[in-house]
């Protein structure tokens, strides 16, 4: 089945927030193939839309690409790229290809094929084709060879420091190789060698021949092409020379026929040498678009110090519920729709930006608060006894399964004579302003009674084990028929029914908004947040959840949004907490008075 996102749910339909300036919303227009919805403007868009009605490209519908390097897994910044990828091809009746960028041996591997694979279609997209830069090796050797013979490449033998010194720098040009001027054909045989492999790493290079003086410090003779010899995860041993990115990039765009290549901003000034392999070589004019990158406060984005995590072990691993990857936040238990909400929300602009973590959990809260099943848990349990309620009777109460959903239904909810709560929801001294339980006063239990406590039971170091209270039979459902309110209503679960289960409560993996501000002499990771991870063994659960399915997303009332583990057994649950019920980010908007 195609998975793509049907065109009332591609990337820019979803509710923009008022506050997000960045996003250019004073212009809306009903886009091409789609409803008459208006959609909020952004300049790729705009873009597409000419190319269609100027017939840019001919009859040939607009073609995309997601090119991701397989070094890694997937993180939410990488979520803005695959939205901006596969929306806007999807909104304009357009295809998108994923393509992996495979040109670098050394560090990709099989394993992160696969996870991106799993994690595009998690968020809810399908590609047209699924390519690989290794594919087109043969090709883009042949066009080196054409370079060559056209006097726009050769052969360098200066080292990597060499090349560098003489690149020059900003406000000086840079000096010219003594092997620049070498003969087509003794470029040519040099070449052919390399990639039989007579020379060693870093001996030789392939660069193109355009402008040492050139402002624009890519256009200074860039390498296409390294000696590496280093086994493929596809091709095996058949190469033993490899394209740089930018020598691959635009060319696996063309013979795509890619229509608009979309990438971040750093890439801005690659654009004219793309543009310029694109034209030496005479091939299908793809062309290159820069954008915003997707930065989140608190939240690490560069790849090689994810996997810095993953090596030391400051993490369980790539899907560790703390990382920012898209595998990571599914196992905490994020909706796609949530971060494709998410990703809407912070616009496409021409300026880098970050975006407040509150605001990507706001919208998870929104997603989840919709469509997650509401249950009862019991975190840090007390237990309670009801001292006048019949010893061995069992009752079933119903529960409402989602307020947001009528269609969700009820569930039974067995209640009886001893029942935990959570240690929060009493206290034998109470201070004042505390509405929940404490001895004398009557509290609502959700779905059940009206009781009230009259005494405890201490353990040896003095701590509360057991309260023992009373109940009002006449409050059955919560609520008393002479008219009586109380001022707390708390959760419970039944003790004799109760599933015992691993919750993880997870916080924030970085102590700063920014985990790469650090003092000179240490690294990111001393900003590492040592409370990131609070393990509680002895949970309590309504037995509802016994069969609760692997990212089961569910709200345990009053405490948060939480999913199930993969790490969960029969018989041995685990939840993650996704996010608490504090919604940080909607506060900020009630104060902005957006």
């Amino acid at each position: 089945m195609d998975a793509r996102l049907s065109t009332s749910n591609s990337l820019f339909p979803y509710k923009i927030l008022k506050s997000m300036s960045r996003a250019n919303l004073s212009t809306m227009e009903a886009a091409p193939n789609s409803p008459s919805e208006p959609r909020p403007s952004n300049f790729i868009r705009d873009a597409m839309i000419e190319d269609l009605k100027t017939k840019k490209f001919g009859d040939a519908v607009i073609q995309t690409r997601f090119p991701p390097e397989p070094n890694g897994y997937l993180h939410i910044g990488h979520a803005k790229a695959i939205c901006l990828d596969f929306g806007l091809a999807d909104e304009f009746g357009g295809k998108t290809n994923l393509r992996f960028d495979d040109t670098n041996p050394e560090k990709e591997e099989q394993e992160y094929v696969d996870s991106i694979t799993k994690d595009v279609r998690w968020l809810g997209f399908e590609w047209e084709r699924l390519c690989y830069a290794s594919d087109y090796f043969d090709q883009l050797y042949e066009w080196a060879v054409k370079l060559i013979r056209d006097g726009k490449a050769y052969v360098d033998d200066l080292s990597a420091e060499e090349i560098r010194q003489h690149r020059g720098t900003l406000t000086e040009p840079g000096t010219e190789s003594p092997y620049r001027n070498r003969p087509a054909e003794e470029n040519l045989d040099l070449f052919e060698r390399m990639r039989k492999g007579e020379f060693p790493d870093g001996s030789r290079v392939l660069r193109a021949k355009i402008d040492m003086a050139s402002p624009n410090l890519n256009l200074r003779d860039p390498v296409m092409y390294r000696i590496l010899h280093a086994e493929h995860h596809r091709t095996g041993d058949k190469w033993c020379i490899y394209p740089m990115y930018d020598y691959a990039h635009g060319q696996s765009d063309s013979i795509e026929q890619v229509t608009h290549s979309m990438c971040t901003l750093e890439f801005e000034d690659h654009r004219p040498l793309y543009n310029w392999f694109i034209q030496q070589l005479g091939i299908f004019p793809s062309q290159q678009f820069e954008f915003d990158r997707l930065n989140v406060t608190y939240t690490m984005m560069s790849k090689r110090k994810l996997l810095k995590l993953v090596q030391e072990k400051l993490v369980s691993g790539w899907d560790d519920p703390r990382m920012p990857t898209l595998s990571g936040i599914r196992r905490r238990g994020y909706t796609p729709e949530a971060v494709r909400n998410f990703v809407a929300a912070s616009g496409v602009s021409k300026t880098n930006g970050t975006l407040e973590l509150a605001m990507l959990e706001h919208f998870v809260r929104e997603d989840l608060n919709k469509h997650a099943p509401r249950v009862m848990g019991v975190l840090r349990p007390v237990k309670v006894v009801i001292d006048n309620y019949l010893e061995g009777q069992v009752e079933e109460v119903d529960a409402v399964n989602n307020p947001e959903d009528e269609s969700a239904g009820k569930r039974k909810v067995p209640f009886s004579k001893v029942l935990y709560i959570e240690q929060d929801d009493f206290r034998e001294d109470p201070p004042k302003q505390y509405y929940r339980l404490s001895p004398g006063r009557e509290v609502r239990l959700r779905y059940g009674y009206f009781i009230t406590a009259k005494s405890v039971v201490k353990n040896e170091r003095g701590e509360v084990v057991e309260v023992h209270c009373t109940y009002d039979p006449a409050t059955r459902g919560g609520n008393a028929p002479d008219g009586r309110k109380v001022k707390s209503t708390i959760h419970w679960v039944s003790a004799a029914h109760a599933l015992d289960a691993e919750v993880r409560l997870y916080d924030r993996l970085f102590t700063k908004e920014d985990p790469n501000q650090v003092e000179e002499s240490q690294e990111f990771t001393a900003n590492l947040n040592p409370n990131s991870l609070e393990v509680i063994a002895q949970a309590k659960l309504e037995p509802s959840l016994a069969n609760a399915p692997i990212e089961g997303r569910y709200q345990f009332e009053r405490l948060g949004y939480f999913c199930v583990d993969p790490d969960s057994k029969p018989g041995h649950l685990v939840f993650n907490r996704t996010v608490a019920l504090k919604d940080a980010w909607a506060r900020i908007e009630k104060k902005s008075g957006s």
